[in-house]
This record gives structure tokens, sequence and C-alpha cells, in this order.
């Protein structure tokens, strides 16, 4: 009998699996309570001990010493990355040297790459999170993002390191289950294992308040570990494949810049001293977690150079639904029904009676009935099996030996397994199934901007800033086809810049108008400057969900999360727009506490009122998927709102009294309506709709004008009536509205 190596086990729906489609969820809600104590569980189940293998190394000095409790230094781990690293890839390369069949090495860059996918395709998507309102002026968030904006490639459209991996998969024929990320957990030809690093990346990522220095060290670890090592056997198989400096998260965006691995590290000195033991704790998870994966993926390719493990896996996979079949073939005294029901836990019976019946002529595909008769297009079991399937078959049919003949089957090296033994045990994961913790809604607007300052939320508070949303939209919903200065009633193919233009010269003719009127007086100009703080000091909040990893690199996203990095100052403290204003503030003798902080929203000198359209901001940008038109209108409209009028006449009332013009003076530049974010707004909106159908189906309106119709409530959004009547009708309004969406 020949013998077979066992294909591995089938990838259901498993934890990872299910995680990884959670978490990618750009609306993503993960519970508290015991979900984060049990990603910490497994964080901590790493040993981080000197008699470890996957964190202690060679050299040691002032950088690199243990400290007092016996765990490496920061600088011992990075050495113990690259090193394993350099020599893991050296590892998979050598995978192709014995390798003459090109049937043999398509198959070895395929699970490869595959293998890498849940990984590469959403490099750099853990720190997707990490900057919210309440930290958009500190340091440290400011390092994160500059990492961030590299990793998606800020400003220019499916720039990001995972689109740059998805051209690989497009290249190699693989993408069907690539868009978006969460689909790779469909694609069967996955393992389980390969979702585990990422999944609880992603996972954490979503609750950045408990995890955020963890997540920097195991950011870290991949940084210094650079391109996967698998990819490695791809690289020098498709050394023109992929633009393999994209696909190293260390490496630099472009030649002669700074590399990723430079500004993560200056992330990670940017944190406060206490949280260095975290840091070192998601290093060192990371570093195991990705020396179990590889070494996994290391012994599939491994035994996949023998075609009978292709096979035995093609087999197992088509067994369920070929069972139901062939009840009346019989093949070696049992229906090939029945072989094919044993085939869904133990291929090698199948093979074995396959590879003697009439069916396969060894050594030969070309003359075996299976791959050439059976499949014609007259053939019974025509496109039964995919082009890929016959590539397989064909390849084991060809690799069985003629009568008389002994099969060489490939296997992997004592030598090589010795380390991947000691990596680390099986991964436990967190618990989706327990019912998160209900919390508790705001009590006022002052207690709703402080609890929404960060990414976290709970049920309440998440059902709070729905309402809020689809209250405030109703609002602005009244009266909307009699309000003046609005969108126009259709949107045209040939966009919004033309408006945006006519817009542009409304705002210079009025500020013409107005340039005898006197400025306002002192005391004015500071009050509204303080009662502006609540809104100006989370600018760019509406746009937060588009700091998601892929919205941020799609082509409706990109201008977004690109015009979001140009309001927290491109990762420069001295551009920084909060900071910026808080320096206006200051020569007014104004010192207010910290943005983020419950003593902000408390402080007494500002009124109630000055919290209504922050608190919107705040709850619309959470939702980018469901709210995706208002954000795109409410987007045109802010970054409309001052340019070529009223920050020019803020300007002269500054001017007058002494105060700094720098604020207004840049966002009158930045927001110009030619290359600006108003410009960059107008073309967001134009994306979108391009992609609305524009065919009535049923009633009068077509889903283009209905779709329009939010934009345009988008945009009204920012300045909504105040009428008694409009209050009136908004929660009434509201309910309908919720019930639509």
């Amino acid at each position: 009998m020949l013998t077979h190596k066992a294909a591995p086990p089938a990838p259901g729906p498993g934890a990872s699996r299910n995680l990884y489609v959670r978490a990618a969820d750009p609306e993503c809600s993960l519970p508290g309570g015991r979900f984060p104590e049990e990603i910490r569980a497994e964080l901590r189940r790493i040993p981080a001990g000197p008699d470890d293998p996957a964190t202690t190394t060679g050299p040691t000095g002032p950088d690199t010493a243990n400290d007092e409790a016996g765990r490496p230094g920061l600088t011992g781990l990075t050495a113990r990355a690259e090193d394993w690293a350099a020599a893991e890839r050296t590892r998979f390369r050598a995978l192709l040297d014995d390798v003459t069949a090109d049937g043999t090495r398509d198959t070895l860059v395929r699970r490869a790459t595959l293998g890498c996918a849940p990984l590469a395709l959403l490099s750099g998507a853990w720190l997707q999170w990490l900057s919210a309102p309440g930290n958009a002026d500190e340091s440290a968030a400011l390092r994160i993002l500059t990492v961030y904006a590299s990793d998606v490639g800020a400003g220019h459209p499916r720039a990001s390191r995972g689109s740059a991996f998805l051209a690989l998969l497009r290249q190699l024929l693989l993408s069907e289950n690539a868009v978006p990320a969460s689909r790779l957990a469909l694609d069967p030809r996955i393992g389980d294992d390969a979702f585990h690093l990422p999944a609880l990346l992603l996972a954490m990522s979503r609750r950045p308040d408990d995890f955020r220095a963890e997540i920097l060290g195991a950011d870290l670890c991949l940084r210094h570990a650079g391109l996967p090592p698998a990819l490695a056997l791809v690289r020098e198989a498709l050394p023109g494949g992929a633009d393999w400096s994209l696909l190293d998260p260390g490496g630099a965006r472009e030649e002669g810049g700074p590399t990723d691995l430079t500004r993560a590290r200056a992330a990670v000195d940017a944190l406060p001293d206490a949280e260095a033991d975290r840091v070192v704790t998601g290093f060192t998870w990371a570093l195991a977690a990705l020396r179990t994966w590889s070494a996994g993926l290391y012994a599939q390719l491994d035994a996949a150079r023998d075609p009978a493990y292709d096979m035995a896996e093609l087999m197992r996979l088509r067994a369920r639904e070929g069972s139901v079949y062939h009840h009346d073939f019989q093949v070696e005294g049992r229906s090939l029904s029945d072989w094919l029901k044993q085939a869904r836990t133990d291929p090698g019976p199948l093979l074995d009676v396959l590879s003697r019946s009439r069916l396969v002529k060894p050594g030969r595909s070309k003359s075996s009935p299976l791959v050439n008769g059976l499949v014609s297009e007259r053939g019974p079991m025509f496109r039964v099996f995919s082009p890929e399937d016959l590539t397989v078959i064909r390849r084991w049919i060809d690799s069985l030996p003629a009568a008389g003949e002994e099969r060489e089957t490939a296997g992997p090296d004592a030598g090589d397994t010795k380390e991947d033994a000691t990596a680390t045990a099986a991964p436990r994961f967190p618990s989706l199934a327990v019912r998160p913790a209900e919390g508790r809604a705001p009590a006022d607007l002052r207690e709703a901007y402080w609890m929404l300052q960060r990414r976290t939320d709970t049920p309440a508070l998440r059902r709070w800033a729905v309402g809020y949303v689809q209250d405030w939209l109703a609002r602005s919903r009244h009266g909307l086809d009699k309000a003046g200065s609005q969108l126009p009633a259709r949107w045209h193919r040939s966009g919004l810049r033309p408006w945006l233009a006519e817009q542009h010269d409304l705002h210079g003719q009025e500020f013409e108008d107005g340039a005898e009127t006197p400025v306002a007086s002192r005391a004015d100009l500071v009050d509204s400057t303080v009662q502006l703080a609540p809104l100006t000091l989370i600018d760019g909040s509406w746009l937060q969900g588009f700091t998601d990893y892929e919205n941020a690199s799609s082509e409706i996203g990109f201008s977004l999360f690109e015009t979001y990095w140009d309001e927290l100052g491109n990762g420069e403290e001295k551009l920084n727009h909060p900071l910026i204003y808080r320096e206006v503030l200051a020569e007014m003798d104004v010192l207010l506490p910290p943005t983020g902080s419950r003593e902000f929203s408390r402080w007494s000198g500002f009124r109630d009122e000055s919290f209504e359209l922050p608190v919107y901001w705040l709850c619309v940008g959470r939702f980018p998927r469901t709210f995706l038109p208002e954000v795109l209108g409410l987007n045109v409209a802010m970054e409309l709102s001052g340019v070529g009028g009223s920050y020019r006449r803020a300007r002269l009332a500054l001017k007058e009294h002494g105060f700094s013009t720098r604020f207004v003076d840049i966002h009158n530049t930045i927001d110009n309506v030619s290359t600006g974010h108003s410009a960059w707004a107008a073309d967001a909106v134009d994306t979108f709709m391009a992609t609305v159908p524009a065919t009535r189906t049923t009633g009068a309106r077509s889903g283009h004008e209905d779709v329009w119709e939010r934009v345009r409530v988008g945009y009204r959004s920012l300045n909504p009536p105040r009428t008694f009547l409009a209050r009136q009708v908004a929660p009434r309004m509201a309910r309908t509205l919720g019930g639509l969406r």
C-alpha cells in the first residue's frame, strides 16, 4: 500500500477565524470584562524568563541585559527576532533547492502566499485605533499615527502594505476571497493557525485603552522580523512578483527615507516608562506566535512537496459534496460514495484505491480518464473540478510510480523541527459568546463628550451614540428642500468641483461686502474662541472611522484619512491643529484641562450648547459604514465652511487684538478648493456617488436620489435648523430613519 502524508485538519469556523472576521469590521465593538482578561492571559502565557528559547538571546550589555525580574531587555529581544527571522527565511528558501517540477514550485509559492495572507493583507492594521480624539495632541499618539500613515500609504488610494500584498495575490490568481480581508476566513485553502496572530492583534486594536503598549511591543517585533519568512520563498521564485520593500513592515516607504522600524521604535520610546513591561510582554508574545505560525507553515510546505499531500487535501475538501453521488460506481468492492465518506477524515485509503483503479494511469496523467474524458465537456464530471484542482490531480498522477517502481516521498529532516517544537503551546482564544456588560448611557452632553473621546464603547454608549446621530440627522433633514446655501438638489456626473468653485466665490464676495463691518470686540473674540474649543480641539473627529485600515486606503476613504492626518499635523506637534489652537487660547490667558479628561468637559467656562455639535462629530465618526453618505456630506460642509470668508474675517479680529493668526491662516490654505481639503472632500463624494446605481426601479425616486439626499442631509448637519419645530420633529423622524438602517 502507498503511504500518504495526512492533510491538515479541515479549516472550519474556528475561534481564530471568527475573531478575525469580527475584529476586521470598522464598526466593531468588542466586549470588556472577561474578553480583554482572556487576551491578557494569552499574552502572559508565553514565558519571559531567561531559560525561555523564544526570548533569550546572545550578547548582553547596557541595553541588552535582563532586568531585575530576569526578563530580557527590549534590545535583546529585537536581536532575537532579527536572528530568528533571518534563519527562518533561509530555511524557507531552501525548500526550493530540490524542486525540479514546475508544478511543485507553483504549489509551494501558492501555499506560502496564502499562508501569509491573513497577516500580510492587513499589515499594520493593529495600529488603526491608537489615535483618538482624546489623545490627538499627545506625543505618543502622534508618533504612532506617523507609523500608521506610512503603513496605509497616506495620500494615495490602494497604497497600503496590504494593497501591495493584494497585488501579489491577484498576480497568482489567489485573490477571490481577499476583498474585504475578512472574507479570507472563508478560504478553505488557508489553515486556521494562519489567523491566530493577526486575529489577536486586530482584537487588541479594538480595545486600545487596554492594550496600547502590548500592541506597540508586538508591532515592533513584526517590524524587526521584517518580511514574513515564508514570503522569502515566494520572493526567491518570483523576484519581480511584488513590491517586496512594501511587504517588509520594517522597511522604508521611499528610497533614502526613514524606515518604519525607526518610526515604530520612536513610538515605543514616546510611551511612559510605566508601560515598558507591557511592551516587552507584547513583543515576547508576538515573537513566540510568529515562530509557532512559521513552524507550522514550514511543515505544511515541506509536506506539500509530495504531490500526495495536495491530493489528499483536495479529496478531503471535496469529499462531502462528492459522497452524495457515485453510489453505483464500485471501486474494489465498495461504492465510490463510501470511499468519499471515509475521505472526509482519512483520505489516504481513497488515494490508494484511485491509484489502482482504471481511472488513473500511474505516471501518465494525459492518459488518465480521471482528468480527461470524465471532466471533458461531454463527461459526467464536467466542471466538477476547477482548473486548479485538475492541476493538483495531474501532479499527483504523474508522481505515481509505474508497476514495480517505488514511490519517493518528500519529508522534513529531523533536525529541521527541533526549534519548532519549542515555540509555544497551542493558543487559547477569548470567547465572543459572552454577553458584553451593558454599561451606562451618558447622563448629559458633557458626560457624553468625555465618554466618546475614546474608541472603546459599551452597548449602552453605542445605542446612545446612534440615537443622537439619528436625531441630529432628522433635524437636519427638516425643511431641507427649502433651505438655502445647501448642496445642489441633484448630483451630476460632472461632479462637485464647479459648485465648489461657485461657493468659494460667494465666500469671497461676502467677505468683501462685509469689509467695513467692525471686527468683534476683544471680549467677544475671547468668548467665541473659548466656546469653540470643545469643537476645535477634536478637529477631524468626524473622520475617525476612516483611520480603519481598509477605509484609509480605499478610493473613497484615502483622502478622508489624509485630511484626518493633516488635522493632527502629520505627526508633528508644531503642525497639530489642537495644539496650535491651545497656543491661541494661552495667549488669551485661557488654560484648559486635557481634552480627553473629565475635568475638560466639566469646565465651568463652557456653555452646555458648546458641546452639541462636538458630540455629534464624536458620534457620527464612529460609524463610517452606517452613516457613510452623511459623513461625506458633513466633510464637504466642514472643509468648505471657512475658506475664503470666515477664516479671513477671523484673521482680522485676531490680528486687531494682538493674537496669533496661525490657526486660521493654516486652515485657509490647507482647506483650499483647488488642491486642499475642500477639493478632496468634493472628490470623495463624487467617487462615492459614481458607484451608486442611478436606475429607478420602484417608486418615484431612484436609489441614487435617495443616497444623494443623505449626502445633502450630512452637509446640512454641520448647521441644522434650530427652530422649535425642527427640534420637536427630530425624535419622531429619527425613529422612522432608524427602522430603515
